[in-house]
């Protein structure tokens, strides 16, 4: 680990204390310009699904249907190995699955640790719309989601599977939670009414212990969003990142002024600073309402996919420590 994080975590106690005067006033500035459409997510493989809810804003529909729609592009993907249909299984080969989605007016709905349904997106959705809870979990939400009209499916891939079968042959050991075993999608959006709305979907870490849940179905820690401010969701190891209620600490940050990007770093900075980071990635990704955008990771190699004026773009992030 070279000097540049002993340099970043100087300069951003230095930003911090001079953004702490103007933060009310930049924040309320910020609520009062007119945002555009919109869309980001986590991963190159939030490009395909960014173009599914980008269809879905262009044609006047809700952020909420935009995001529901894009992520829903992931799940159904058996080469995307983290996340729904093709994800990676628990080490006792089963793959279960957590989700969470939001509306900037506060409206939310969660599953947890659901197996055999192919869209916990959707199931979530329907938990919000259709039940006065927030989160349903494991047996429940599957009853819940076959009761709902869902399908009962195989979620477990031939590669995926395999995957599996080399890692049992290895003498069963402990999932590793590093930079490679992270992945998640995701996603938030503005439409043309400025609404906002978000999403995270997973099938969390690879070969985890099983019942495991992760940040991804967590209001406030995978996924937090609000109409007067903007929206943040977060990838990587769900445990560093429910420990700071990271999703919930950007946006409030936003909130008192920072950009998205400044916000998504002291996130990172927080982590940084706590807790045991070797071989850890964890990344924040953010949009205000002034259609801000940005991201921050612990290391190199996070990106994530932007659609903005009809094209869409994949960046990288910036991050915290150089290797």
């Amino acid at each position: 680990m070279k000097s540049n994080r002993r340099d970043f975590l100087k300069k951003s106690a230095l930003s911090t204390a001079a953004l702490s005067i103007p933060t009310v006033l930049a924040a309320e500035t910020a609520r009062r310009m007119p945002a555009k459409p919109v869309v980001v997510s986590t991963w190159n493989h939030g490009m395909p699904a960014n173009k599914e809810a980008w269809d879905y804003i262009i044609n006047d529909r809700t952020a909420l249907d935009a995001i529901e729609a894009g992520v829903k592009i992931s799940e159904a993907d058996p080469r995307v190995s983290s996340v729904g249909y093709g994800g990676f299984p628990d080490r006792d080969g089963k793959v279960s699955l957590d989700a969470c989605i939001m509306t900037g007016e506060g409206d939310c709905g969660s599953v947890s640790f659901l197996q055999h349904i192919k869209h916990p997106i959707s199931v979530a959705r329907k938990v919000m719309e259709e039940t006065e809870h927030i989160m349903l979990s494991g047996e429940g939400a599957l009853q819940f989601a076959l009761k709902q009209g869902f399908q009962m499916e195989n979620l477990l891939t031939e590669e995926a599977k395999k995957r599996w079968e080399i890692w049992k042959a290895k003498g069963n050991p402990r999932s590793i939670i590093n930079g490679d075993n992270h992945d998640t999608i995701g996603m938030l959006a503005i439409d043309r009414q400025n609404r906002i709305a978000g999403a995270c979907t997973t099938s969390g870490l690879a070969w985890k212990m099983h019942g495991r849940v992760g940040d991804s179905p967590i209001i406030g820690a995978g996924l937090y969003v609000d109409d007067e401010v903007g929206g943040a969701v977060a990838t990587g190891v769900g445990e560093a990142v429910i420990k700071v209620v990271g999703s919930f600490l950007v946006v409030e940050l936003m909130r008192q002024g920072f950009s998205p990007e400044e916000a998504c770093a002291e996130a990172i900075e927080r982590i940084a600073k706590k807790q045991n980071i070797d071989g850890m990635q964890v990344g924040f990704l953010a949009i205000n309402k002034s259609n801000q955008h940005g991201a921050f990771a612990l290391r190199k190699g996070f990106q994530y996919a932007l659609t903005i004026d009809n094209e869409t773009y994949l960046k990288d992030s910036k991050y915290l420590i150089e290797e």
